[in-house]
């Protein structure tokens, strides 16, 4: 399911999506809001703003109290009738993610629309300041966004000092798609003192090539759980890069890797840990 999302997400990024809109301090607060994304959706719980909530997209699935409330589409349809009988006041959308089209569609309708941008680590703080003021819960979200910051130095300091190493993230197998140096997953990357070797590219979440991974050799594979126990299968077809070599293949929990919400920071953990383990297999595959 994380990771139908994940290719709608991509799917997304490649047609013509919202674009960043000005967003001017909150002249009002909302009282009923809807989301068009699983991550917005747990951006109003995370700021304490839960009761404003009366609609939510597919795979608004956290926190669980999410599940009980009326569905009126997802990342690229939207149920009008369903969305007329709630009467919002305020939809948020997923910048990187809504279609164009569909925000058009819903601003031509008369619904007032805030598209969140939640591409960085940085824009989830500022997502969810921003989601405060809209809903007047200013001071739980800044104090929401002071705890995921403090959190990622956190993560940061822990890993200071440790030797860089070099990381493939693979978003999907088939077809082959990572991630660039803007999305928040190759920033994790950094944290933990590893180097995405897909960071150049100009696109968020890139299609590639099998060849341009084995040219780039990268020392480590990283994949969600989504990917499975094979996930990285196809890849043993070249037993000489280094990640096979080092035995360098770890999968990071789905939900909290696929969404940009406070629970980045546990697949942070978990992919700093990851990553230390990978230091190991490497160093201990030089002295063989």
């Amino acid at each position: 399911m994380t990771r139908a999302l994940l290719l709608a997400g991509i799917a997304a990024l490649l047609c013509g999506c919202s674009q960043p809109a000005d967003q001017p301090p909150a002249a009002q607060t909302y009282q009923r809001v809807v989301t068009l994304a699983p991550n917005l959706t747990e951006l109003i719980y995370a700021v304490g703003a839960a009761e404003t909530l009366v609609g939510v997209s597919a795979w608004s699935d956290y926190p669980p109290p999410a599940r009980q409330l009326p569905v009126v589409g997802d990342a690229f349809t939207v149920d009008h009738e369903r969305l007329l009988l709630l009467q919002p006041d305020l939809l948020l959308v997923w910048e990187s993610g809504t279609p164009a089209h569909t925000i058009e569609k819903l601003r031509e309708l008369g619904y007032t629309v805030e598209a969140i941008r939640t591409r960085s680590l940085t824009d989830v703080s500022t997502a969810m300041q921003h989601i405060g003021q809209l809903t007047g819960h200013d001071r739980e979200a800044r104090d929401a966004a002071t705890v995921f910051d403090n959190g990622v130095q956190s993560l940061r300091q822990a890993q200071a000092g440790s030797a860089g190493i070099s990381v493939f993230y693979q978003v999907s197998a088939r077809p082959l798609y990572t991630v660039n140096g803007e999305h928040y997953v190759s920033e994790l990357i950094e944290v933990c003192g590893g180097h995405n070797i897909f960071e150049d590219l100009s696109d968020l979440a890139p299609a590639i090539s099998v060849e341009a991974v084995v040219e780039r050799n990268p020392e480590v594979m990283l994949a969600s759980t989504d990917a499975g126990a094979d996930g990285f299968a196809e890849w043993e077809r070249w037993p000489e890069l280094r990640a096979n070599r080092y035995g360098n293949h770890y999968l990071l929990p789905a939900d909290e890797i696929a969404r940009a919400t406070p629970r980045l920071l546990a697949a942070g953990a978990a992919m700093c840990t990851a990553l230390q383990q990978a230091r190991k297999n490497r160093a201990a595959a030089a002295t063989q």
